[in-house]
C-alpha cells in the first residue's frame, strides 16, 4: 500500500540535509506520497479574486506554460490575466526550487511541464467515466505520450476556507499490472504513426504509453475493483503540499477546491533506482522492450 511520508520542509527555498534528500527520493521511488503539512503557497491580496470557479467557465482548470508564459482556460480579462500569469509563474518557480532542493539527483534531467490551477469543487462534478478522477487510476495522458519518462507532480491546497483535499490511495503498481496486463491487447500495427500524423498525439505513442492508457481506463471502468480493492483515505489540509509519481501511485480525488499543481517529466534512467518505475515493471512482466 502507498504510504504518506511526512517531510519537515516549511519553506520552498529551504535547503534540505543529505538525510532528508536520501529518505525523500527513496520513499518517492518506492511509490509513496511525500507530504509537507506546513508548506503553504501564499495567495496575495490582489490574487484573491481568482478563488472562484467562475474563473474557468466550462473548463475545470487553468493551465500555464512557464517556458512561453502562455495561459489557457481562463475567463479573466487582460489585466487580470497578467496577475494570474504572475501567480502561476510564482508557483512554478517555487515548485522547481523545492524539487531541486529536495531531489537534487533529478535536477540535471527533469523537465518542467505545465502548471495548473483548479478552482472547481471536485465532489459532484459531472464527468464521463474516463475523465472521472474520483475513480482510482494511475496517470497517463492520451495526447502526450511520455515514452521513457515518469510523471512527477507537486500539489498545493490553497483553499481559503480551510477545506481539505480528499484523496483515496490504492494498491501497488505491480499489483495493478498483474491484475489487468494479461487482458490488454497489443496496439494495432501502424496506429502510433497514424495518431501522430493526425495530430491526436503530440509525439509517438509507444507500446508503454498504450499499456498505461489501458491500465488507466480499465481501472476506472471496473466498478467492482473501485469498491473492493484495498485502499486508504487521506485528507490534505489547506496550506499543505504533497509530491508523488502519479503514473505509479493509484489515486482518486474525492473532494476539494482550489488547488495548484506542477507537472515534471523525469527520464526513467535518471532515477536513483529505475527498477521501480512502471516502465521497467511492465518490461519485466512482459519480457520485452516497450519503448
Amino acid at each position: 500500500m502507498t504510504a504518506i511520508i511526512n517531510i519537515p520542509v516549511a519553506d520552498w527555498a529551504q535547503q534540505c540535509s543529505a538525510d532528508v534528500q536520501e529518505n525523500a527520493v527513496r520513499a518517492l521511488e518506492e511509490g509513496n506520497v511525500l507530504f509537507f503539512p506546513q508548506l503553504s503557497f501564499l495567495i496575495e491580496e490582489t490574487e484573491g479574486q481568482f478563488l472562484s470557479p467562475s474563473l474557468v467557465g466550462k473548463s475545470k482548470n487553468v493551465s500555464f506554460d512557464i517556458s512561453t508564459g502562455k495561459l489557457r482556460g481562463s475567463n479573466a480579462g487582460e489585466l487580470e490575466t497578467r496577475l494570474l500569469q504572475n501567480m502561476m509563474h510564482r508557483f512554478a518557480s517555487c515548485s522547481q526550487e523545492l524539487l531541486f532542493n529536495l531531489l537534487p539527483y533529478y535536477q540535471a534531467n527533469v523537465v518542467q511541464s505545465r502548471t495548473s490551477f483548479r478552482p472547481v469543487e471536485v465532489a459532484g462534478r459531472v464527468a464521463s467515466w474516463r475523465k472521472d478522477d474520483t475513480r482510482l487510476h494511475v496517470d497517463s495522458f492520451p495526447s502526450t505520450p511520455v515514452q521513457d519518462k515518469r510523471i512527477l507532480r507537486i500539489f498545493t491546497n490553497v483553499n481559503p476556507h480551510g477545506q481539505c483535499r480528499h484523496w483515496r490511495l490504492g494498491e501497488s503498481f505491480e499489483n495493478i499490472a498483474n491484475r489487468y496486463l494479461p487482458s490488454i491487447p497489443s496496439p494495432v500495427w501502424g496506429s502510433s504513426q497514424l495518431l501522430q500524423l493526425c495530430g491526436i498525439t503530440k509525439s509517438r505513442r509507444s507500446v508503454y504509453d498504450h499499456i498505461m492508457l489501458q491500465l488507466h481506463d480499465r481501472m476506472k471502468a471496473d466498478l467492482d475493483y473501485q469498491s473492493s480493492v484495498e485502499q486508504i483515505d487521506h485528507e490534505f489540509p489547506a496550506g499543505s503540499t504533497w509530491i508523488t509519481f502519479s503514473d505509479q501511485v493509484s489515486h482518486a480525488v474525492m473532494a476539494g477546491q482550489y488547488l495548484l499543481e506542477q507537472t515534471f517529466y523525469l527520464p526513467v534512467n535518471s532515477m536513483v533506482n529505475p527498477s521501480g518505475a512502471p516502465l521497467q515493471i511492465l518490461e519485466r512482466l512482459t519480457g520485452r522492450k516497450l519503448t
